[in-house]
């Protein structure tokens, strides 16, 4: 083993285990990471050298640009395989690239795939990574991603990693710094002292290989950008030039690309690689370590660094075969403004097409930043697609500003059909932006303009777009109308995208009717979508399904349509409406009294998005009055304040139910009254029969004289005073809080003491409080005590489980690092840590750790 691989045999081994295991046919994953420079390259090179017998090792590396190459590391990997791969890539099509890589590893004789720096990759190769993983088992594969622990929780490898988990075919092996023995063995002969470079370097093996590299006995660099740069000071002058004309290049540079930008190519690089500086191969030329080619970028003088970009990009544009984000790369860093006018919207459209749309709407951008450099038609074209892929990836406001402004220009010219299409996408942002009234008014006038246009399929749209207006709003007949001739339209013109959304919209009326042909219309709906490569429309039919089985407490049939639907949105990078499925896995967990998982679902939602912050914030609000958290009415409150805003019965009725609640579990039983009577008649006139039958049974317990609602909606059993009928079918939709407070309207003390077990198990504390004070009222003696009182050190309620979290976050540990310590998921971890957060009353994990230490709440 070399020098720069002390204290790594165990890690090395476990890698030519896993490749060793996958020549016989058993896959896996191993996750490889650690901070900058502990040496996650220089182990998997050392794999790559020496691998097992018959077994191939392929490399793709993700790379430092400003925005990613789209599929990069894969692209990486043509001229190492077959000719399929390169063909799909080259197609653009995302399905054909990931059938073509799984055909790939299916090879006999095991394959080793190495993705590196996988915390820069764009998310179509997250997606292909992702499609892997899930399918390793079957293949003779082993996959390994690299990646630095430095990740917050919106990081989208965060999301990767939480999907993994810690199965059995998934193993992780986190790095360690080198120990002070191994640094002295590094330093000998040296001249340096062992205790001094330990203590810069903190046993980072690239440190202290840079510090001994370029100092004497006479002075140690003070930083390692100063040992890099003296040590590429000591080459000649040429030498020099060469590695700095590279160092602009986040990539290795391929052969073709070298000879052109240095003539005598590998050759001329001799010295560098002697120095240890830089890696030569057949195929190509790359840096040995990324922290080396950033010192010495970072160390250029500005007007070098953009005479190098500009040499690069004169050579890419002059090969004719570079890829559009790599020539916006090096243009932007060029100022070579007309390049990026050129090819900033082909690669927006690339990534678009391959489902990179957080790259795409970054190209988008780039574009509109010289948005006077296009022409009327281009400005529209641009504006529209970035409104468009800002609306994919859940940036709302983003959104309405650019569709705005394509309206405006599109009155600009006699084209009502490109007009009306525009409207109607301007409605739709608009309605998700919480502006409703603009909504409906953007959505007549599309369907007025188009009605003029011989476009009947965008007739169809528009038609479809006021059906989901109504609906949403609760006008269901007028809804059911528009969404029927629309679907007649699109069904006469073959208008799939049509036919989708006006199924969508009238599967879910139907829905909110309660009437089950509505399950069929969603399910068709979403099969047209997937069947015409429409995702969104795919996805939204899976939210409106799954959003109304929740409605109706069909718990189990809602959670087996949810994680598939979750899969397709993340693949597809649907984020917008991913955020939709994040809000419905919490009001699921909510159903089931999980209170934890709740609040780390509703805590991916935010201001940006109205609609789904009134979610978020009565999900939060509601666990909150459960369990007796303090800021739980408080929240309901601001809930309130964002539904009346918004205006639509779907978010004033849940909040109103909330707040109706908290009044019961207080006992104001003429707050309840006050606040459920006027929400209940809007239910009952807008035909929302699961509203109504909440709210029912709400006022029934708060001693209304209300009509009972019909049907087997627990709710509606329940506001009908079948206490018995409605416990059993709490019990089989697996609602424990509600089971309990069935069971508590009983005659029967023994009912109560079962209500009582169960709010005792899920920390009910308000309810079981009021229970055992009617038990006493009763004159019952053996009334369970129930949970202990929370200790003074932690008057917070925090669990065993969620202190431990907090304790290796005061160590400063990462998600993933605490998720590799408490053998538990990153999903998981990061529901505990927002659970604590929220339990803290925090914001930001920062904050939890000075709190933690401020209260002593770790003190043993």
């Amino acid at each position: 083993m070399g020098r720069d691989l002390l204290e790594r045999d165990r890690e090395l081994g476990e890698l030519r285990v896993a490749a060793s295991d996958a020549s016989m046919g058993r896959g896996r994953v191993v996750l490889l990471h650690g901070e900058a420079g502990i040496g996650k390259s220089s182990l998997v090179n050392a794999l790559r050298a020496d691998p097992p017998p018959g077994v191939r090792v392929l490399l793709g590396s993700c790379d430092a640009m400003s925005t990613p190459r789209t599929l990069g590391p894969l692209r990486d990997l043509a001229s190492s395989v077959g000719s399929r791969l390169g063909e799909a890539l080259r197609a653009g099509d995302r399905e054909d690239v990931f059938d073509a890589l799984r055909d790939e590893l299916a090879a006999p004789g095991g394959t080793v795939l190495i993705v590196e720096d996988v915390h820069w990759a764009d998310e179509a190769t997250l997606d292909a990574l992702r499609f892997l993983a899930r399918r390793i088992d079957d293949l003779p594969a082993v996959l390994v991603l690299t990646y630095r622990d430095e990740l917050d929780r919106d990081h989208p490898l965060s999301r990767l990693l939480g999907d993994l988990g810690h199965g059995d075919r998934v193993e992780r092996i986190a790095l360690r710094h080198l120990s002070a023995d191994a640094v002295g063995a590094l330093t000998a002969g040296s001249g340096l002292d062992p205790d001094r470079v330990y203590s810069m370097t903190e046993g980072n093996p690239y440190f202290v290989t840079e510090l001994v590299a370029s100092a004497d006995e006479a002075a140690v660099p003070p930083t390692v950008v100063d040992a890099v740069t003296g040590r590429l000071r000591r080459l000649d002058e040429g030498t020099q030039e060469r590695v700095e004309q590279l160092a602009v290049l986040p990539s290795a540079v391929d052969a073709t690309l070298l000879a052109r930008l240095i003539p005598g190519s590998a050759g001329a690089l001799r010295t560098a690689e002697e120095a240890g500086l830089l890696e030569v191969h057949p195929e190509s030329v790359r840096f040995r370590h990324e922290l080396t080619r950033r010192a010495i970028v970072d160390a250029l003088p500005a007007s070098r660094r953009i005479e190098l970009e500009r040499r690069v990009l004169v050579e890419l544009l002059a090969s004719g075969a570079a890829d559009p984000s790599t020539l916006v790369h090096h243009a932007l860093a060029a100022g070579d403004i007309d390049t990026v006018v050129a090819w900033a919207p082909r690669a927006a459209r690339d990534a678009s097409a391959s489902g990179a749309h957080l790259q795409a709407a970054a190209h988008f951008r780039t574009a509109l930043d010289h948005l006077d450099r296009y022409d009327a038609v281009e400005r529209c074209e641009l504006l529209e697609g970035y409104a468009i892929e800002a609306y994919t990836i859940g940036q709302g406001p983003e959104s309405v500003k650019a569709e705005t402004e394509v309206v405006r220009l599109r009155r600009e010219r006699p084209d009502l059909t490109a007009l009306g299409a525009s409207l109607r996408w301007l409605s739709r942002f608009q309605w998700l932006a919480g502006d409703r009234q603009a909504a409906e008014e953007a959505g007549r006038e599309a369907s007025a303009a188009l009605a003029e246009s011989d476009d009947r399929g965008l007739l169809a749209l528009a038609l479809s777009n006021e059906a989901q207006l109504a609906m949403l709003a609760h006008e269901l007949p007028r809804a059911i109308d528009l969404a029927s001739r629309a679907a007649g339209i699109a069904r006469e013109v073959g208008a799939p995208r049509a036919l989708s959304h006006a199924l969508n919209n009238l599967g879910t009326a139907h829905m909110l009717q309660t009437r089950d042909d509505g399950i069929a219309e969603l399910l068709e709906a979403a099969e047209i979508a997937v069947a015409a490569n429409l995702m969104d429309d795919a996805a939204r039919a899976h939210v409106n399904l799954v959003w109304s089985l929740l409605d109706q407490y069909r718990l189990d049939l809602a959670e087996r349509y949810l994680e598939p639907a979750l899969e397709l949105s993340e693949r597809t990078e649907v984020f917008g409406l991913w955020t939709y499925q994040q809000a419905e896995r919490g009001r699921l967990h909510l159903a089931r009294a999980q209170w934890d998982e709740a609040l780390a679902a509703a805590a991916y939602q935010t201001e940006a998005m109205p609609q789904l912050y009134c979610v978020s914030l009565t999900i939060i609000g509601v666990v909150g009055i459960r369990r007796g958290d303090p800021d739980g009415e408080s929240t309901l409150e601001e809930a309130t304040l964002v539904a009346e805003r918004l205006g639509e019965l779907q978010r004033t009725g849940p909040a109103a139910a909330a707040r109706a609640e908290a009044a019961l579990l207080r006992g104001d039983r003429a707050a309840v009254r006050a606040i459920a009577v006027p929400v209940h008649e809007e239910a009952v006139r807008r035909q929302d029969e699961n509203l109504r039958a909440e709210l029912a049974s709400l006022l029934r317990r708060a001693g209304a004289e209300v009509e009972a609602p019909e049907g087997e909606h627990p709710f509606a059993v329940q506001a009908r005073g079948d206490w018995r009928r409605a416990a059993d079918l709490w019990r089989a939709a697996g609602c424990p809080y509600h089971e309990a407070a069935a069971l508590a309207e009983s005659p029967d003390d023994a009912d109560l003491l079962e209500a009582l077990v169960i709010l005792d198990r899920i920390g009910a504390r308000p309810l079981a409080g009021r229970v055992r004070a009617e038990l006493r009222d009763r004159g019952v003696r053996s009334i369970p005590r129930g949970p202990s009182s929370l200790t003074r050190s932690n008057p917070d309620g925090l669990t065993d489980r969620q202190l431990d979290v907090l304790r290796l976050l005061v160590d400063g540990l990462t998600n993933a690092e605490i998720a590799a310590r408490l053998v538990v998921s990153v999903r998981t971890v990061d529901s505990h840590v927002a659970a604590v957060l929220a339990k803290l009353g925090v914001a930001s994990r920062q904050e939890a750790v000075r709190l933690a230490d401020e209260r002593n709440l770790l003190s043993s």
